[in-house]
């Protein structure tokens, strides 16, 4: 039942945050009243909401990338990483369709191919039409600097009523100033549900970008962690009588 929970807690939160943010960009190209920094907002507001939510019962990672940090970091295992994903994986695809079925309600109509479902991509014609190099470089360092905050935040002895506060905001920042290189992605859940239900070829196309390089920075960002060049000590050092 405890692993059950944890999966249907991470299943929520990733419907939230793909949900809510996506929801956001969907609303900012259709009404154009939200802009870069409602969307970034949007997805920052709705991690904080989560963290406090569900944290208690699962960490809030609601991100395959986090949760390989994890283990990288010697926080969690293999087999727990596994379900999280499925269900992170599994409420992002929910939070897309149910979006797409919401904005096809709309009574002047919605081109889905011409303004998706805040799926991610790079190059000619989408947003700064920045180039691979540029994406590939944001999203490993972003993710990277992402997970820093969320291991650190939730490292013992750390405040944690602040952790969902500080995770958000970073969440926040990241979007103000990627957005217009990839969407932002820092979450290969976030980027898979709305490539998949936007019907968009490059979008599926450009998808292992943002699975590859959050996995990437989330990597680096756990190694950081488990060899103690950060605040935890290295795996299996116990500490001194």
């Amino acid at each position: 039942m405890t692993i059950m929970r944890k999966m249907i807690a991470e299943f929520i939160g990733t419907f939230t945050l793909v949900f809510l943010g996506c929801g956001a960009a969907v609303m900012a190209g259709v009404h154009d009243i939200l802009g870069m920094m409602g969307i970034s907002f949007a997805f920052g507001l709705a991690l904080i909401g989560m963290a406090y939510g569900i944290g208690p019962i699962s960490g809030c990672h609601i991100n395959p990338a986090v949760s390989f940090g994890a283990v990288v970091a010697g926080r969690m295992s293999v087999f727990e990483m596994i379900r999280y994903w499925i269900a992170q994986v599994g409420g992002a695809c929910v939070a897309a369709l149910l979006l797409l079925i919401m904005v096809k309600g709309r009574a002047s109509g919605y081109d889905v191919g011409a303004n998706g479902l805040g799926q991610n991509g790079w190059g000619a014609g989408y947003l700064g039409e920045y180039t691979m190099i540029s994406a590939l470089l944001f999203e490993v360092i972003a993710t990277f600097l992402f997970v820093i905050v969320i291991l650190g935040a939730t490292s013992p002895g750390t405040p944690a009523s602040m952790a969902g506060l500080a995770i958000g905001l970073t969440l926040v920042v990241i979007h103000l100033v990627g957005i217009q290189i990839t969407g932002v992605s820092v979450n290969p859940a976030r980027s898979i549900g709305p490539a998949i239900f936007s019907g968009n070829v490059t979008a599926i196309a450009q998808l292992w970008l943002f699975i590859v390089a959050p996995m990437i920075g989330a990597g680096l960002a756990g190694i950081a962690f488990r060899a103690g060049i950060l605040a935890d000590r290295p795996v299996g050092e116990e500490v001194a009588a």
